[in-house]
């Protein structure tokens, strides 16, 4: 019998609902965007609002994509965490209330491990070291022992933060996104005009924030003397940030013998990234492993395929447990799924 899981992704400013058959098949993934002025960050008051606007309108799509009736779900997954608490828990509402009107078991997903299995789903990658970067979360991850541990990670703010605050900085425009911005105007640069930037690697672990510190007091005069254009910092950025990460995933390679990278979470769509990591990869024999914006950045079918393999081993989440917290590690799940 072929079991199908619903999944609700609301964590940050992306809202998803997805429906994927436990074959792997993804019958279906809308996803809207809460954009805010360029300058501007995304609140989570006013993210919450715009999820609490949208997600029945979403979640009537996704059923009419997949050409399916609620009575032909079988399990509702919702994100419980990591992100920001007020569209966790208005995501979260809208899951509970589903699954009694549709007397669905319901499960709580970390929004970490959904990015994981997504990867592993589509790519095909069997036991890769994971890069996992996006707007709240930069860590290095391998499996072992019925657990995603980390190997390193930030110390301080995310690489997607990076790069949203930076573009805030040069008041770039946030549709689609920043970080999309950023790589855009980053190949428009003809690389000769390379700011040096701080570069701080400890280990398997990074921070930038003594980097965007450099940027934020320095980015407008450079721009304004005509010294630099704002296509030869974002370049100067994503040269740095990008070596660094690439960096630190081949110390965790090295540490696990790993012959396999996937990447995973918003940045990983940077083609700039990929590059890197793949060439990384192809000097140590290994394999890249990537997807496409459909899957890495936040999205509701990546909460429903790691929801469903948790559905298959047994696991359910009681009504009185599904809350939400803004603090859910990579490492607290039990991955009963895997050997």
């Amino acid at each position: 019998m072929v079991l199908i899981a619903m999944g609700f992704e609301g964590s940050a400013n992306k809202l998803g609902v997805g429906i994927v058959r436990d074959d792997g098949q993804v019958l279906a993934n809308p996803r809207v965007t809460f954009v805010t002025p360029p300058g501007e960050g995304f609140q989570p008051s006013e993210t919450a609002r715009h999820h609490q606007q949208h997600v029945l309108d979403v979640l009537a799509d996704a059923l009419a994509e997949a050409k399916l009736s609620p009575k032909e779900i079988d399990v509702v997954c919702y994100t419980k965490g990591p992100g920001m608490g007020a569209p966790l828990v208005s995501v979260a509402l809208v899951a509970r209330t589903v699954a009694q009107l549709w007397r669905k078991p319901i499960l709580g997903v970390n929004h970490c491990i959904g990015h994981i299995e997504m990867g592993r789903l589509i790519t095909g990658a069997v036991n890769p070291t994971v890069l996992y970067v996006s707007g709240g979360n930069t860590q290095v991850i391998a499996y072992s022992q019925r657990r995603y541990r980390i190997f390193g990670e930030t110390l301080d703010i995310a690489v997607g933060n990076c790069l949203d605050r930076f573009a805030r900085c040069i008041r770039l425009s946030n549709d689609p996104s920043p970080g999309y911005n950023i790589e855009q105007l980053a190949k428009q640069a003809s690389g000769d005009k390379f700011v040096k930037l701080p570069y701080t690697v400890k280990g398997m672990d990074v921070s930038f924030s003594g980097l965007l510190s450099f940027l934020e007091e320095r980015a407008p005069s450079l721009i304004d003397s005509g010294e630099f254009s704002q296509a030869d910092l974002c370049y100067s950025l994503q040269e740095t940030i990008f070596a660094m990460l690439t960096e630190m995933t081949e110390r965790a390679m090295a540490h696990c013998g790993s012959q396999e990278v996937l990447l995973v979470g918003g940045v990983a769509c940077n083609l700039r990234l990929q590059q890197m990591v793949g060439q990384m990869a192809d000097e140590r024999g290994a394999k890249l492993y990537a997807t496409d914006h459909r899957f890495c950045i936040d999205n509701g079918a990546m909460i429903a395929q790691a929801g469903i393999e948790m559905f298959r081993c047994g696991l359910t989440t009681p009504m009185s447990d599904t809350g939400c917290t803004q603090r859910y590690r990579t490492d607290e799940v039990e991955i009963l799924w895997r050997d």
